[in-house]
C-alpha cells in the first residue's frame, strides 16, 4: 500500500510545473573548516543566514559550488556558495548562469568589503571589482560587471601596512559577527527589492546601516 502512496505522489510532482529559476544568489568565500568565521566569508555567511531563515539547505553539488533553491518574493532562486575558492567564483557563477540562461542583471551577488564597517552594508547595481578578487572572477567568466552586489562590511585593516590576504583570511570577531547580523537581515529583506527592479529602494533602505553604538555595560 505504501508503495502505490509513493507512486500517487510521483504522478502529482510530475503534474505539477516546475516554476523556473529565473535569480542567482550567490555568497562569495572559500570553503573548509578553517575558513569558516574569516572576513572573506562574509558572502557564505549570508547565504547560510537565508537558509536558516527560509527553512532551505543550500549542500547539493553542481556548478562547482553547493547549492539550494528558494522562493523569494515570489521568484524561484538558485543559493550557491562557489567551491573553487575566492579568486575563481566566477567559474561557478558562469556555469550556472549559462545551464539557467540567467542574464547578469538577476545575478545576486553577496561580498565582504573592507571599506565598510562590521554593522555597515553598501549595494551596488553594477561596478567594477575594486580589489576584490572574487568580482574580478565574476566579471571577467561573464564578461558583464552589470550584475547587483551587495556589499557586507568586514572592517578595515589596522594600518595600510597590514597585509591585505592575512587580513581577510583572518577570523572575525564575537562583536563583529554581532554587528553584521544586522546586514544579515537587511540582505533577506533587500534579494527581493532587487528581484523586482526595485534596487534604489534597497539602497535606500540598507546603504545607511550603521555598527551599532558600543555601551558601557
Amino acid at each position: 500500500m505504501a508503495d502505490i502512496f509513493e507512486l500517487f505522489k510521483k504522478i502529482e510532482k510530475e503534474r505539477t510545473p516546475q516554476v523556473p529559476i529565473t535569480h542567482i544568489v550567490c555568497g562569495l568565500g572559500n570553503p573548509g573548516e578553517k575558513y569558516l568565521r574569516t572576513r572573506h566569508n562574509a558572502g557564505f555567511i549570508a547565504i547560510d543566514y537565508i537558509c536558516e531563515k527560509l527553512g532551505v539547505r543550500c549542500d547539493r553539488a553542481k556548478f562547482k559550488a553547493l547549492c539550494g533553491e528558494a522562493t523569494i518574493g515570489g521568484k524561484r532562486m538558485l543559493l550557491m556558495k562557489p567551491q573553487t575558492f575566492m579568486n575563481n567564483s566566477g567559474e561557478a557563477v558562469r556555469d550556472a548562469a549559462e545551464f539557467y540562461k540567467i542574464s547578469p542583471e538577476n545575478i545576486i551577488v553577496l561580498v565582504d568589503e573592507i571599506a565598510l564597517a562590521p554593522g555597515a552594508m553598501r549595494i551596488r547595481s553594477k561596478g567594477s571589482a575594486g580589489s576584490h578578487n572574487g568580482l574580478k572572477s565574476i566579471i571577467y567568466h561573464l564578461n558583464a560587471d552589470n550584475f547587483p552586489r551587495i556589499r557586507i562590511g568586514v572592517g578595515e585593516r589596522p594600518n595600510p601596512e597590514y597585509d591585505l590576504a592575512d587580513w581577510v583570511l583572518g577570523n572575525l570577531s564575537k562583536d563583529d559577527i554581532d554587528n553584521m547580523m544586522q546586514c544579515f537581515e537587511a540582505t533577506l529583506d533587500a534579494v527581493p527589492l532587487i528581484a523586482e527592479g526595485k534596487t534604489d529602494m534597497a539602497m535606500s533602505r540598507c546603504n545607511g546601516l550603521k555598527p551599532k553604538e558600543k555601551t558601557n555595560e
